[in-house]
């Protein structure tokens, strides 16, 4: 029902301590993100989070001009970040960080490793399309198929 703010809320435990989640997660995001789910398709693109307030998150091809497609909002090393998630409904970049919808990921302690907890929030911010859109993170292609890809970059990591 639009109007409503349901958020996308997942998780997924790695087989590391809680640095070293933050790390793959953050420093080493070309490692695990899926390739089809970038802009460019590009297997060789180079995607980063500058892991300060304010820092850009980008993705860079050969041949292709930078996109940004996030913004730090706050970020506390190895505990969590925070991001303005500025992908639309229809994969298009949206230009204002405070236009778009938030995600939090953060990193803590477990019996087994790190339990990684990503919550999607502010959906409404994307208008018409925002429930379409949270549906669309919530459905297995979505958030729980790149949760299931860091899982296992950080298997064959390990």
């Amino acid at each position: 029902m639009a109007g409503t703010e349901v958020p996308c809320i997942f998780d997924t435990t790695l087989p590391y301590l809680r640095e070293d989640a933050f790390a793959l997660f953050v420093d080493r995001m070309a490692a695990w993100w899926p390739n089809e789910y970038t802009f460019s398709h590009d297997p060789d693109c180079h995607l980063s989070i500058e892991p300060m307030v304010g820092g850009a998150c980008t993705e860079l091809a050969p041949g292709r001009p930078r996109i940004v497609w996030g913004t730090v909002l706050s970020i506390e090393r190895p505990l969590y970040i925070r991001l303005a998630w500025q992908i639309g409904p229809n994969r298009e970049v949206i230009a204002d960080p405070a236009a778009s919808s938030r995600v939090m990921v953060e990193f803590r302690t477990a019996a087994d490793g790190t339990r990684v907890e990503l919550t999607h929030t502010d959906f409404l911010r994307h208008g018409d399309g925002a429930d379409a859109y949270r549906e669309a993170m919530s459905a297995p292609e979505g958030w729980p198929l790149c949760l299931a890809r860091l899982a296992e970059a950080a298997r064959a990591r390990k």
